[in-house]
């Protein structure tokens, strides 16, 4: 009964690691995971027949490789969930570090495809993009840094997180990928709030991001195009956002039925940012909704779990990842629907894409491996006692 309300669980001297990250890993989340990633298999057979055709290949090429680099993803999520809190801090550091050095020589050595926005490393048979895995890798570092401060005669780890964070932003800006950027900058936000930042520096950060959205517009011609389309009362049906509109009003309910949607055929993104429009289209509302639950159960209940958490650094970590998971599938869905200007980003587990899978495994074991439960006391409990 202890173990159901506090999260706690006995200690067990020499139990193997598998049957312990078992007990003590989140299964409603880990569940709702492994849904997501067979509902992005079961949308990439009808989104991606289409593009495959287009580009000479056989009918299920992005299909075979979104499960290859989906494999890959789940085993790095296992793998990084089992670890204790010191191993993920360690191996983000080191991956923050890489990462952080493959976004700054990227204006030299990467590429755009053609999209205008020089985002990836070309391998030849695959690409890198590193902001996706800078994401967590800097949740965990700036975490660390903000927790530090905490302590007495500790250093300045909030000045140095907000530091990264203003170059990070500024590299993923120049790319331009503002979507990236407004990422990064939300998660820091949030692990700043719970850090017991004062709201007058928080409502200062707000005054400083709609500047710089401003100083956006009117310099950048791909940031000004996204917002005047976005505000634009009338929708072209022939751009992705009009076939996007409408696949989701032809949906319906219930969906007009599997393989017997047409979005795919006219969207060059369908398997990818625009992927809940094909979903919308042949599945309804109905899966739609689905999608969102698991999204929600997952950041839900990742953050009741690190509520009970005494740690600074897992709490901090925890909430900005699970943070950084939500909202990225908001904007996502909240383009689909014209909520939200387009941000050409995509929809974790779900989307097409080696580098978002991969990394978002890496980013949610990091999450699980904060949310196992471990034997602790309350809040509560350690504060009455020190009051004592």
């Amino acid at each position: 009964m202890t173990e159901m309300v506090y999260g706690t669980v006995p200690v067990r001297g020499g139990e193997p690691v598998l049957p312990k990250w078992w007990r003590t890993v989140d299964k409603w989340s880990l569940s709702c995971i492994l849904m997501l990633f067979g509902t992005g298999i079961l949308l990439g057979l009808a989104a991606s027949v289409p593009l495959a055709e287009r580009n000479g290949l056989t009918p299920f090429h992005y299909v075979q490789r979104q499960a290859f680099f989906g494999g890959v993803a789940m085993i790095a999520m296992m793998l990084t969930s089992m670890l204790s809190p010191l191993m993920v801090r360690r191996l983000a550091v080191i991956g923050f570090i890489g990462a952080f050095i493959a976004l700054v020589f990227l204006p030299i050595f990467g590429t755009d495809f053609g999209k205008g926005a020089v985002r990836w490393y070309s391998l030849g048979f695959a690409s890198v993009q590193p902001s996706e895995f800078l994401k967590p890798m800097f949740c965990i570092a700036a975490a660390w840094l903000m927790a530090a401060s905490q302590e007495l005669g500790g250093p300045p780890g909030r000045t140095y997180s907000f530091a990264l964070m203003v170059a990070i932003v500024l590299m993923l800006a120049m790319q331009p990928d503002f979507g990236q950027a407004s990422l990064v900058l939300f998660g820091w936000g949030v692990m700043w709030f719970v850090g017991g930042a004062p709201m007058v520096l928080l409502l200062g950060l707000a005054g400083l991001v709609v500047l710089g959205g401003m100083f956006a517009y009117n310099s950048s011609q791909h940031f000004a195009r996204r917002i005047d389309g976005f505000l634009s009362p009338d929708i072209d049906p022939n751009t992705q956002m009009g076939y996007a509109t409408n696949a989701i009003q032809e949906g319906g309910f219930f969906g007009v039925g599997v393989g017997e949607g047409t979005v795919k055929w006219s969207l060059p993104d369908a398997h990818t940012d625009f992927i809940i429009a094909v979903a919308a289209e042949e599945y309804g509302l109905v899966l739609v909704l689905a999608i969102i639950a698991l999204y929600a159960t997952i950041v839900v209940r990742s953050f009741v779990r690190l509520m009970r958490e005494r740690d600074p650094f897992i709490r901090l970590g925890g909430t900005g990842l699970a943070a950084m998971f939500g909202v990225q599938a908001m904007i996502n869905m909240g383009v689909a629907v014209r909520l939200l200007p387009a941000k050409g980003m995509t929809l974790p587990f779900v989307s097409y894409g080696g580098s978002s899978l991969i990394a978002t495994g890496i980013a949610v074991g990091m999450l699980l491996a904060f949310t196992r439960a471990r034997p602790q006391g309350e809040i509560g409990d350690i504060l009455r006692g020190r009051a004592r």
